[in-house]
């Protein structure tokens, strides 16, 4: 059947009526609730297994595969619209120096060390699998469904592969639910040992955060209408000006790569460099305060629950038993590497409320930020520890050298090696761990005993 603008429209209308009855049974199923399970998963997997592969119900285009990436440069083209803020390094050390390090390190380990063991594991015990499979794992783990869809295509377009964004989804799902069954277990544990600061055991999360349904008396405003709907609808003018990035950033990869073919750069970051060329030209019109950053993140955050559904769907049930050796010793490590960020880095490096910093480390380099932020309300409910204060702040910065990470690791791996990336990577985490230590200290208290100005805030 050819591939036709219906077939889109109906692609993305079928993945609508599976949200739709994602969220309906996440607020009606305990289990769901229990662990948090994201709508976008659950639809996900209905999509999957209602697809050609099992039940063949819903009659998927066949291109519901290449969505991902498309959307994720969608979601970037609108990621910095909106921000006004300047990133200035010396005031990310002075106020939330350890979180920038441990965060920063964390990402680099976890590409490192995937690239530099990860690949070497494989190279040994599966010789006939191509090593950059590595990569995928961190890609997905550290970066969800967004990164993987990037980095599995970039990977693709290197090694002249067709399987890389499926691996790439694959890793991204199973480090996302990795988070959440793995984190909620570490969090029990922790509250028995009297590791948690701020309660003395795993209360669940408001009924809103369960269910998904938020109440009338709690709702709040997703942004404000900057531009007057009787000229043009705030929502759309908001959408245009991310689809003109989004657009900006494909036509310019068309035209480079007319005259530099070898040179692979991700479209996700050429449509980020032309959002924050948009918004630093409207800086300078009488626009500069139409661009609400909290619709541009409501924005964001709807591609991503389509991003995943789409990913999820996609997943090749054939190319995963294919690769399913690697994918588990991979998924292990990726685990592995996670849990060391709390029991490990984060109890000796973060200056208070370790556990609860470290819970929402854990949560974001196995799922995504949002998982972080899941794990971190159930042992931080009140948001008394600062740790999504420091994050914010502090990811002003992360958030540029994440960019290279992206565009740049797979380029290395495949002409340079895995272990020799990994290897490096590694090291620059090292630093950054090795850094922290040395200007703010190493932390050698007991699990359960109190740190400098904890008391102060969890009495004040």
């Amino acid at each position: 059947m050819d591939y036709t603008n219906m077939s889109f429209l109906y692609d993305f209308a079928f993945m609508s009526l599976l949200l739709v009855i994602a969220q309906f049974l996440r607020s009606h199923i305990k289990f769901l609730q229990m662990f948090y399970i994201p709508a976008s998963v659950l639809a996900g997997i209905m999509g999957l297994l209602l697809g050609p592969q099992f039940l063949n119900v819903i009659p998927w285009s066949g291109k519901i595969g290449s969505y991902a990436y498309m959307l994720v440069c969608v979601l970037f083209g609108g990621l910095f619209l909106g921000k006004k803020e300047k990133t200035s390094l010396k005031k990310v050390f002075t106020h939330v120096g350890d979180s920038f390090c441990v965060n920063m390190g964390a990402e680099f380990l976890c590409f490192g060390v995937a690239l530099l063991v990860g690949g070497a594991l494989v190279m040994t015990i599966f010789p006939d699998v191509f090593p950059e499979i590595s990569l995928l794992m961190p890609s997905g783990y550290c970066g969800g469904h967004g990164y993987a869809s990037t980095i599995g295509t970039a990977l693709n377009n290197l090694l002249g592969r067709e399987d890389g964004v499926i691996l790439g989804q694959t890793f991204a799902t199973m480090g996302l639910l990795t988070g959440l069954f793995v984190g909620i277990a570490c969090i029990n544990y922790a509250t028995r040992k009297g590791a948690t600061r701020l309660v003395d055991k795993a209360e669940s999360l408001p009924e809103d955060c369960r269910t998904g349904i938020v109440p009338a008396g709690k709702r709040t405003s997703m942004g404000e209408e900057t531009i007057n709907p009787m000229s043009m609808d705030p929502l759309a003018w908001h959408l245009a000006l991310t689809l003109i990035a989004t657009l900006a950033g494909y036509k310019f990869y068309d035209w480079y790569k007319q005259y530099l073919p070898d040179i692979e750069l991700p479209v996700m970051c050429l449509t980020m460099i032309f959002g924050v060329i948009i918004q630093t030209i409207i800086n300078h019109t009488p626009f500069r305060d139409s661009v609400d950053e909290h619709v541009e993140g409501r924005i964001g955050s709807m591609v991503t629950d389509y991003l995943v559904g789409f990913g999820v769907a996609s997943i090749s049930i054939t190319v995963v038993m294919e690769f399913a050796g690697p994918i588990l010793l991979l998924c292990v490590l990726g685990t592995l590497t996670s849990l060391s960020f709390i029991f490990i880095i984060g109890r000796k490096l973060f200056h208070n409320f370790w556990f609860e910093r470290s819970i929402f480390v854990f949560g974001w380099t196995t799922g995504v930020v949002a998982i972080g932020v899941t794990l971190l309300r159930i042992v931080d409910p009140e948001a008394k520890s600062g740790t999504l204060n420091d994050y914010g702040y502090a990811y002003t910065l992360q958030s540029i050298i994440e960019v290279f990470i992206v565009a740049l690791t797979p380029i290395f791996a495949v002409s340079m090696g895995c272990i020799t990336v990994g290897l490096i990577e590694t090291a620059i985490a090292l630093v950054l761990f090795l850094f922290s230590a040395k200007v703010f200290g190493v932390h050698k208290e007991k699990m359960n005993e109190l740190r400098p100005g904890e008391a102060e805030i969890i009495n004040g």
